[in-house]
């Protein structure tokens, strides 16, 4: 019969106890639940075997990390092997975390469980831990825990923000925002700005453009025929800006205050401001993008891309997620409706706002939609795992999804894919090669500037004897040593 041991990993430390009775607690789970609370009741079933304790934070930092990941930690496979009977083959481990039990399993040769009555068991370890080893107090596990918490945490913020996945997705999602708060502010503009000037909103249909005139023009009655050239500047186009002066002198529109008047070209700049931050904005994203996902950008774009990556939560989930998944991400809500009315199920989800969906025929944007998803996933996962990063293969897959395109409009036959990826690798090769040429040259030349010294404005060389006449000293004391050695 196998003597069960249980592993519980705290922030002070390893603990490993050892439960009697195995058989019946498998067997009654409800009294084991109940016994839980009590911990008279729990002592007498579960007792501490050893406890190794952490040295230093650092070490308590890098089991975590180690044990999060499934990797067995060196302390805790040395305290395992030490604590546990010689006669491992007679004895069952439980853990709380499968993978852990399966690192143990291969390293140490110990048969793990993580079910049963095994996570009772550990439920109770947890609530009874600072009381059932010698020296721990509530307070200073609490401390503990808090500390490795921090840390812990610590350590994962700084991987994300390492990746600058989180920068695309807030400024996506602030974009979004802007576009809305933009469209919502230029509808107001133009209809505050209609009672004095109606005419304007037919010969400026553009909001941005429409902000600007009416941040300019004031009262409409100012405008003479001097005030063409000034609208010129701003419209770039004569023929509109003789038309909104000839429109003012026969205007309907009806007088309103000076107050009126400047609250609405505060209001109107405000719009202007918030366009032209907009636009940096997007030039910010399209940077980022070209940091971070490369080849997803030149595939579908920044937006696109931006939005993918923002509702996977990160370059690194949206490489893990099937094409499938990919294709209708987005389309969440559409598709649990079609399941539960067992109707079609969406064929796009946030890939529609892409170029190409909008290109094909209505019979072909399922297809292209599922094949642009493919295109997608292997972008983004060689943008997640490349090293150095380029946008040879993301150019390669956006040909291909244009050569799909060509073939359902005309029927001419597309290249295989993988002849298009062996060509696009040996180009990734090639720039790779020319990159480290040229870092070579620049240090080469970086190194001919710092040892070669200038000479003076005479003509005299400023290089010291023996560099001018070849000689080198390092080389002469040898051979002053080999002929002493020949005397001797």
């Amino acid at each position: 019969m196998a003597k069960l041991f249980v592993l519980f990993e705290h922030a002070a430390g390893f603990g490993l106890f050892s439960v009697s009775e195995f058989e019946e607690v498998s067997m009654l789970l409800p009294q084991v639940e109940a016994s839980v609370m009590d911990l008279t009741r729990f002592n007498s079933i579960v007792k501490l075997v050893g406890f190794s304790p952490f040295k230093t934070a650092v070490a308590a930092l890098e089991s975590a990390n180690a044990i999060s990941e499934g990797i067995l930690p060196q302390d805790l496979a040395v305290f395992l092997d030490t604590t546990l009977p010689a006669k491992k083959k007679k004895i069952t481990l439980g853990v709380a975390d499968s993978k852990l039990g399966a690192a143990i399993a291969e390293a140490l040769g110990i048969q793990c469980n993580h079910l049963g009555a095994i996570p009772e068991i550990i439920r109770g370890i947890r609530m009874h831990f600072a009381s059932m080893v010698k020296g721990l107090t509530a307070k200073s596990a609490g401390v503990a825990q808090l500390g490795l918490g921090h840390s812990y945490s610590r350590a994962k913020v700084k991987f994300n923000v390492h990746r600058s996945d989180n920068m695309i997705i807030q400024s996506i999602a602030l974009l979004d925002l802007l576009d809305k708060d933009i469209n919502t502010f230029s509808m107001r503009i133009r209809e505050w700005y209609s009672y004095h000037f109606p005419e304007l909103v037919k010969i400026v249909p553009d909001n941005h453009m429409y902000a600007k005139v009416a941040q300019h023009i004031k009262d409409r009655k100012s405008l003479t025929d001097a005030s063409v050239p000034e609208l010129e500047e701003i419209l770039m186009d004569s023929e509109k800006a003789q038309a909104i002066v000839d429109a003012a002198k026969m205007s309907m529109g009806m007088d309103i205050s000076v107050v009126d008047l400047m609250n609405i070209q505060m209001f109107a700049g405000r719009v202007v401001r918030l366009s032209d931050y907009r636009k940096q904005l997007a030039e910010y994203l399209h940077s980022k993008m070209g940091n971070v996902a490369p080849n997803l950008q030149s595939l579908i774009g920044d937006q696109v891309g931006a939005r993918l990556i923002s509702k996977a939560g990160s370059l690194t989930n949206l490489a893990k997620y099937p094409a499938s998944t990919v294709q209708i991400l987005g389309a969440e809500k559409a598709l649990f409706r079609a399941l539960k009315t067992r109707t079609n199920t969406p064929k796009y989800g946030l890939l529609y706002h892409s170029s190409f969906i909008g290109r094909a025929g209505l019979k072909n944007k399922g297809r292209i939609s599922r094949f642009l998803a493919n295109k997608c996933s292997i972008a983004s996962r060689i943008d997640c795992f490349t090293e150095a990063p380029s946008t040879v293969f993301g150019e390669a897959l956006r040909q291909q999804v244009e050569d799909r395109l060509k073939f359902y409009e005309s029927g001419e036959a597309p290249r295989k894919n993988t002849e298009v990826m062996q060509e696009a690798i040996a180009l990734s090769e090639e720039m790779q090669k020319t990159e480290k040429k040229k870092k070579k040259k620049k240090k080469r030349s970086a190194d001919e500037n710092g040892d070669v010294s200038m000479k003076s404005e005479n003509g005299d060389s400023t290089l010291p004897a023996e560099e001018e006449t070849g000689a080198e000293p390092p080389k002469k004391k040898k051979k002053k040593k080999k002929n002493k050695e020949e005397e001797e």
